[in-house]
Order: C-alpha cells, then structure tokens, then sequence
C-alpha cells in the first residue's frame, strides 16, 4: 500500500523580506558598576603583566605586605582574606624561593615573623616596573585632556578607598 503525500503550496517569491531587527540600543550601566568592571579589567592585566615564574600574584601581594614590615603568619593570612593553610604554603614557596625569611617574633617565643629578604626586594621591585611600564606605555598613548581626567580619577579613587 503506498501513502500519497499532499505538497503544501510553494509560497510566492514576489512577497517583501522583513529587515532583521535592530538591536537595541545598549542602555548604559550605573557608574559603579562600569568602575567595578574597569579596575578589576585593569587590575587582572596588571597582575598578568607582571607575573613571572618567579613570583605569582598572591606571592606578589605578600612580599609586598611584608616589604613594608615583618607580619606573622596570622596577619598576613587575615590581610589576604584567606585561610592560614594557604598563607603557609605562599611563605613556604617564598621561603624556598629565599624571597622571604622567618625570625623570631621579639615579644612572644610562640610567633614567627615574615621578612622580605634583599632578592624578594628585587623581586617586588622588578614586578613594580613591569606593571608601571605597561601602564605607561597606555597612558603615553592618550591625550593631554584624557591623562588630565585619569589623574582626576586616580585621586578620587584613592580618596574613596582610604575611607
């Protein structure tokens, strides 16, 4: 038994195409969050511009923290908002590294303190340049008015994390 199928009509060809829509016009953002997502752009490419295999970005963070003065390893964990385990780890490879060193705390037997070592200096001031290059190699590039805004800018944002 064969099954007869029915064609549908083929549809005209003279009928008028329907232009694709538009799309709509992209509604800005609220300026907190273009801020959000700007320095953390910025600051991701910052963090890649000066990795290295010598030290990592939360490596970096710690040398930094510790360049200003030694910190046990309690404080240098809640500084980075992270667990004591890591923290020992991130010493550990620093130590090993001979970027960090480890001396007695003055006042209690119990604690150790975190020191930068002479090459950990070198390390975080190397790291330092890198990023300052890459920054002013796209700073270089804009106008005198756009350079004038962002020293603006840098002002207002450090204001508006010191509080």
């Amino acid at each position: 038994m064969t099954l007869m199928t029915q064609e549908k009509p083929k549809k005209s060809s003279t009928t008028t195409a329907v232009p694709p829509a538009q799309p709509k016009p992209r509604t800005p953002a609220p300026l907190p969050v273009e801020l959000r997502i700007a320095i953390m752009r910025t600051s991701r490419r910052l963090r890649a511009e000066a990795s290295s295999d010598t030290v990592s970005p939360g490596q970096y963070s710690v040398l930094a923290a510790v360049a200003r003065e030694p910190m046990t390893l309690r404080a240098l964990a809640d500084r980075e908002n992270i667990a004591a385990p890591s923290m020992t780890r991130i010493v550990n490879a620093l130590e090993a590294s001979k970027l960090v060193e480890r001396t007695s705390h003055p006042t209690d037997g119990r604690q150790v303190l975190v020191g930068i070592t002479g090459a950990g200096a070198a390390a975080l001031s190397e790291a330092r340049t890198k990023r300052t290059e890459w920054l002013a190699k796209r700073v270089a590039k804009l106008s005198s008015e756009d350079r004038a805004v962002l020293r603006r800018a840098a002002a207002i944002l450090a204001e508006m994390s010191a509080k």
